[in-house]
Parts: structure tokens; sequence; C-alpha cells
């Protein structure tokens, strides 16, 4: 919300700028005092965690409804933060933009470059086709009036990043897996496709898969030479990034509190009654764009540990270097 500052503080991990080893403590503290004052729920809200944590763990609906906030999310991007500094010595970056919001949505054909998604976040639904932001803006403000919320749809790219991450030969270290489930992890995310996705189902292999291109390099280089014309595949084959962009979309519903609640009942004596209220955004996509770039953020950068991990940053670049050399010497060699 924006009564919050969003600072974080440096607990633990951390001396001198420089990381120690142990755990990076982070916090990032709520300067809203509601939460002891505030009353309990009778009534659950549909769409929410409210009923089915209430009945999982026979807690009150107000501890469920509190650990299941999209609040945490700040936590989520203070440590994206740390990981995108780790992504920016291999020259990798995440970004990301809104698509579609309500019924409002860019053009089919309008892609922007990652360059120009850099000034997403100078709108404020970061939607950056701007007749179709106004649309966007217009269609919040009709759903707040009517006491309704909207999701849609949005998009994040990394861009730098090297063949290689990832892996075929288990189902939980294809890399396309683990960035589904930590982009399905976000609150309210209920859809993610990797490069046109949905659209590729419908057509022909022909028309979907990327053909393979090469071009030999004096130095070695993130990719071994080796480029696509188009990018269908979203930057994965076989759960392995092959050097194009990582392209991500994510399809978030409505968030669920409404300000003219559904029916539900009362969890005492089983009556029918409106749904709680509490204090809610009518749409909260544009902030769940950016905690999408931390997580994919988060994400890579267990990758590229995984893939180059050593007990230094310097020990990671060398074998960084080391990699780009192997993937590249076979055909230098050949020349």
């Amino acid at each position: 919300m924006k009564l919050e500052v969003d600072k974080a503080e440096f607990l633990a991990g951390v001396r001198k700028g420089r990381t120690m080893g142990s755990p990076v403590v982070l916090a990032v503290w709520n300067s809203d005092e509601r939460l002891e004052k505030a009353p309990e729920l009778e009534c659950p809200r549909p769409g929410h965690a409210d009923l089915v944590g209430h009945l999982k763990y026979d807690a009150p609906v107000r501890d469920i409804l509190e650990r299941a906030s999209a609040r945490e999310t700040v936590a989520r991007v203070a440590a994206g933060a740390l990981c995108r500094l780790l992504l920016k010595e291999f020259r990798i970056d995440v970004r990301s933009h809104v698509i579609a919001l309500g019924a409002a949505a860019v053009p089919q054909d309008f892609q922007p470059t990652f360059d120009q998604m850099a000034a997403a976040d100078d709108n404020e639904v970061r939607c950056l086709h701007k007749p179709s932001a106004e649309q966007m803006i217009a269609a919040i403000d009709a759903a707040q009036k009517q006491g309704d919320t909207l999701g849609g749809i949005c998009e994040v790219v990394a861009q730098g990043v090297p063949i290689g991450l990832g892996d075929h030969t288990q189902w939980d270290r294809r890399l396309d897996g683990r960035i589904a489930q930590a982009m399905l992890s976000i609150q309210a995310i209920k859809g993610v496709e990797i490069g046109p996705a949905f659209a590729n189902a419908r057509l022909a292999g022909s028309q979907v898969h990327d053909p393979i291109q090469y071009t030999a390099a004096k130095v070695p280089t993130a990719t071994g030479g080796f480029s696509r014309p188009s990018n269908r595949a979203g930057g994965l084959e076989g759960g392995i990034t092959n050097g194009q962009p990582i392209v991500v979309r994510l399809a978030m519903k409505p968030i669920s509190t409404l300000m003219k609640p559904l029916p539900s009942v009362n969890l005492e004596t089983g009556e029918p009654m409106q749904a709680g209220v509490e204090r809610s955004d009518c749409c909260a996509l544009p902030a769940a764009a950016v905690v999408a770039e931390s997580m994919l953020a988060c994400v890579l950068a267990q990758a590229l540990c995984g893939k180059f991990g050593g007990d230094s940053l310097q020990e990671m670049l060398l074998n960084y270097r080391s990699y780009r050399e192997q993937i590249s010497r076979v055909r230098r060699a050949r020349q």
C-alpha cells in the first residue's frame, strides 16, 4: 500500500557492503498497526485462502488472511534485489510490462524492445502502449466506482541469459518448471506461459520452432555463436536456456476482496451472509509484474549458482568464462 515506506533494513549477513556467506536478513517494517486490533472474521471471502486455510489449520480466519496476504511479496522483491546484483555481474537483466488489464489490451503486434521496457515505471499501470494504458486506467476507475476488481496479463523478460542454465535430466531441475512454480506462487497468479505457448499450441510445428543459426566469433560468447531469428520457445528448450531472452507471461485473476462482496456463509452458524470486506486495491497487476521480475531473478540466480557456483563471486565468474570457452572451443578449432 502507498502508506508504506518499503525501506529494507539489513539485520545480518552483510558487512561493509559485502555478503559474508551467512544468511542475509532483511526487514521491511510495516507501519500499519491495525493487525493486533483487527477484528476476527466470521465470514470467509470467496477467492481467498480464508475458508480452506481455516479448515486446514483450525485457525482463525484473521490468521489465515494475514499470512496469505500479498504483503509478504515485499520480502521477495527485497531478496530479488540482491539476486539482481548477482545477475548484473553476468550481464543479465530482468524487466516487465503490462500487456492486458481487464478488457483493455495492447495490440497483438505490439512488442517493445528490451530497452524500451526500462520506461515501464514511468506509467502508473506499467503499460508501454500509451492508448492502451489510458484504456486500462479508465477501466480501473470504472471498476472502483462499481466496487469491483480487475486482473490481467503481464510479461517478464530476462535478457543476456547464457545457454545451459537448467537441466533436462531430472523433472525437478527443468528451468521452465522452476520458473513456472515461482510465478504461480505469487498471490492471484493463476496461469503462466513461456513464450507464446498457448498460441503455439494452435499452430503446426513448422510455424513454431525457432531455426538455428551460427556465426563464428573471435572470442567466446555466452551462446557459443548460436542464435535464432525468432524466439517462440521463450528462451528455453528441454528445460534448458538456449541463449535467447527468457519470456514469461503471467495471468492474474481479479483481486478477491470486493467492496460489494459476494455471498458466503457464517462459519459459526452456516447461515448465508455477505463475505467480509477488507482494505484492498482494485487492481494489483502492475505491482505483481515487479514481484514477477524478482521471482525470475531469484530462480536465475539459483541456476547460475548451480551451474557456475564456487565460494566467491570471482570463482563463479572464472567458471563462467571457462564455460563460454568450452561451448565455443570445438567450432573455433575446426575453422
